[in-house]
């Protein structure tokens, strides 16, 4: 009975069970289920390895790459997104003071992260390891530099122009003249007449090519100082020196001449220099001049005679025969009484170099106008030039060895208005530039240093801006390589490092611009100086380049010879010489040296050299021949269909051998030769006046309507020229 009791109670409680059995089994398959699907997701995004993944190529980029210059320079660096962290700059034997400052955090911040890294309530060895662990724990990147030393303004030790002194202390002094006019109107022969000289006649050339500074004492015993000015175009910048440094503004005027361009040029120099002017009418003893219509122009241009109700003296004269000379002296004297000339001959030296040379006995030579004080022997010697209207200190110095006045005697000491010659420079300076005196060595020292000073930050300027240029560079390259490894991977930016190598050590293309290399050597600053403002005017670089590869000052010196070996350059010579040895030197290296006297002389010379290494080119010769198409064939010949031009010769003779243009309107559609002249059925070589012909070209793709013109020419090579214009 119990058996019984138990076999129902099981029968009646099993589909219960096995319902329930059933739902877990159907509840934890679906679980199952959503789990699977969650870690299948989970394995998709999360366990694949980068380097598995599929590179999405873009499908212009799917094609093989050739990898060159212009590829590389389609990648573009695309900037990173990660947040970049401020860099901190440590250096060795910091401390926490400084390591702060550095930061820009408190101290405190800074003793916390120390804290943490060190596990020390104290700080006592410099670790630059810790250092480096400390600025982490605050946020940034360390940056290893040398210590800052904090900057000290220097105290400005250069030399200025000392302010105006006052009116009690000003003495008269003589005039300063200068005589400026046109090339051969007579200027150094005056100046001959007025000291008794013949300077003229040793001139090269006949015409002046420096300036000259002399200390005149007139017959009337009054003494003045003239510059003698070159009246050439190529010597603009010593015209303009001489009409700012001087009192007076003597404008010399061929009368059998009159105003030409030269002259126009120093009246516009005179009036921007606020300087009076002297007009002085020259050779007056020739035939056949007209005075009054010389003043006529004059006027024109703003200098009105004294006989016209201007103010401007005109003095006529013949500086040859010596006629009105004293009326010109008188002149001078007259109007420097007029301006009332003082100077002060106290304190410390200030002038002006109006030229500069380096004699073999003498070395570095300056003539100088001195302006204020009195220049003796033993005097400290700066020198400020003014560029671009900015003061620019050079390093040129002198202690006066010796002072010569214009004949070349050693004197004592030099005043206001006087010109002489300073010997003792230990380096240069550059003509026009202003010469100041200081009291001691120990100052002289301290102009120095901070000069150099001030010379090596910009050199260390220019320098920073040349090495940022090139990392930027470097860093434009380095991230297209590195556009390219991320887009194509490493095996294809081995490839592209390869080929960028084989480009580097192909042979570099040989430039086909010709060129010619000259070193200019000269016997004075002034000369050399008006040599390169010639050689600004050459722009021509673009068919042959002319450089200039050294000049200077002096005669020509075993370095010039080694340096136009280097070079493979000429050396020109401007009124210098070389000895022997150095000619020998120069035979050996097979170096050219060119020596002239004559400005326009070495420059016709540069020209012809330049004429010499320019190429041959095509030029069109246009014979006069001239034909019309009149109708359009098609023939066969060797089974093929060429065309031809029915024509008419209606000027001159056509040449067979001769090129050809055929022109349509304005346009010109074809130029070449002939592959065929006939007349009726015969071959000519010519084709005279109105008789037709049929012309075959060579390229038979030439379409001919009736109505063209064809124009018969020659095609020579001839040397290529250039209009070069140097202003003279």
């Amino acid at each position: 009975m119990a058996a019984s009791m138990v076999r129902q109670c099981i029968q009646s409680s099993l589909p219960r069970q096995v319902t329930e059995i059933v739902w877990r089994e159907q509840n934890i398959n679906h679980a199952l289920q959503i789990l699977s699907m969650l870690h299948i997701q989970h394995q998709y995004y999360h366990v694949t390895m980068p380097l598995f993944k599929r590179r999405h190529v873009e499908e212009s980029q799917k094609d093989e790459l050739i990898f060159d210059n212009n590829v590389l320079s389609n990648f573009s660096y695309k900037q990173s997104k990660k947040k970049s962290l401020s860099i901190v700059e440590t250096w060795n034997n910091m401390t926490v003071q400084e390591l702060a400052n550095s930061a820009k955090r408190d101290v405190e911040d800074i003793l916390d992260a120390l804290y943490f890294e060190s596990r020390n309530s104290t700080y006592t060895k410099n670790n630059g390891h810790l250092i480096h662990k400390v600025v982490q724990r605050l946020g940034a990147k360390s940056k290893l530099v040398s210590k800052c030393i904090k900057k000290v303004d220097i105290e400005d030790k250069d030399i200025i122009r000392r302010p105006l002194p006052d009116s009690s202390e000003l003495v008269k002094r003589h005039p300063v003249v200068t005589i400026m006019g046109h090339v051969d109107h007579g200027k150094t022969t005056l100046l001959d007449a007025l000291r008794h000289t013949s300077v003229a006649q040793s001139e090269f050339g006949g015409i002046t090519q420096c300036i000259g500074a002399f200390n005149v004492t007139l017959d009337s015993g009054e003494r003045v100082t003239f510059l003698d000015t070159p009246g050439h175009a190529a010597f603009t910048s010593m015209r303009y020196r001489g009409a700012y440094v001087t009192d007076i503004v003597v404008l010399v005027v061929a009368a059998d001449d009159g105003v030409k361009e030269q002259t126009l040029q120093s009246i516009k120099m005179a009036k921007n220099a606020n300087v009076p002017i002297i007009v002085a009418i020259n050779k007056i003893d020739k035939p056949d001049i007209d005075i009054e219509k010389i003043q006529n122009e004059l006027a024109n241009y703003g200098v009105v005679v004294e006989k016209l109700g201007g103010e401007v003296q005109c003095i006529k004269l013949s500086a040859l025969k010596g006629t009105n000379l004293q009326e010109l002296t008188e002149a001078i004297v007259v109007q420097a009484e007029l301006m009332d000339l003082k100077g002060d001959p106290t304190g410390l030296v200030e002038g002006v170099a109006i030229e500069c040379s380096n004699q073999i006995y003498r070395g570095n030579l300056v003539t100088a106008l001195i302006q204020r004080g009195t220049l003796k022997k033993g005097c400290l010697l700066v020198f400020i030039s003014i560029l671009f209207f900015q003061i620019v200190s050079g390093l040129a110095s002198a202690k006066v060895r010796s002072i010569f006045n214009d004949s070349g005697h050693s004197i004592l000491e030099a005043k206001p208005s006087d010109a002489v010659q300073i010997t003792g420079w230990k380096e240069l300076p550059n003509v026009g530039d202003e010469i100041l005196e200081v009291e001691n060595n120990k100052v002289l020292q301290d102009v120095l240093k901070f000069r150099e000073k001030k010379r090596d930050e910009i050199l260390a300027k220019e320098h920073k801006a040349a090495a940022d240029e090139r990392l930027q560079e470097h860093l434009i390259e380095y991230r297209k390589l590195l556009e390219v490894k991320r887009t194509f991977g490493r095996e294809k930016l081995k490839e592209l490092k390869l080929k960028l190598q084989e480009e580097k050590r192909k042979p570099k293309i040989v430039d086909s611009i010709s060129k010619i290399n000259i070193i200019i050597k000269g016997d004075v600053a002034g000369s050399v100086e008006a040599l390169l403002d010639i050689f600004d005017t050459y722009k021509y670089d673009t068919i042959c380049r002319l450089n200039i590869v050294h000049y200077g000052i002096g005669p020509v010196t075993n370095s010039d010879i080694e340096l136009a070996d280097t070079f493979e350059a000429i050396i020109y010579g401007f009124n210098v010489n070389a000895i022997k040895t150095i000619k020998e030197m120069a035979d050996a290296r097979g170096v050219s040296l060119r020596f002239y006297n004559v400005v326009y002389k070495l420059i016709d010379n540069i020209k012809e050299e330049i004429h010499n290494v320019l190429p041959e080119v095509d030029t069109e010769e246009i014979i006069g021949s001239e034909a019309k198409v009149l109708q359009k064939f098609e023939i066969n010949e060797k089974n093929k269909k060429v065309s031809v031009a029915g024509c008419r010769c209606v000027k001159g003779v056509l040449l067979k051998s001769e090129m050809y243009r055929v022109i349509r309107g304005n346009e010109t559609i074809f130029t070449g030769k002939l592959v065929s002249m006939r007349h009726l059925k015969n071959e000519m070589s010519s084709i005279e006046a109105n008789l037709e012909c049929g012309l075959r070209f060579e390229d038979p793709k030439v379409s001919l309507q009736s109505g063209d013109t064809i124009i018969c020419f020659k095609l020579n090579r001839e040397k290529q020229k250039l209009d070069w214009d140097p202003g003279f």
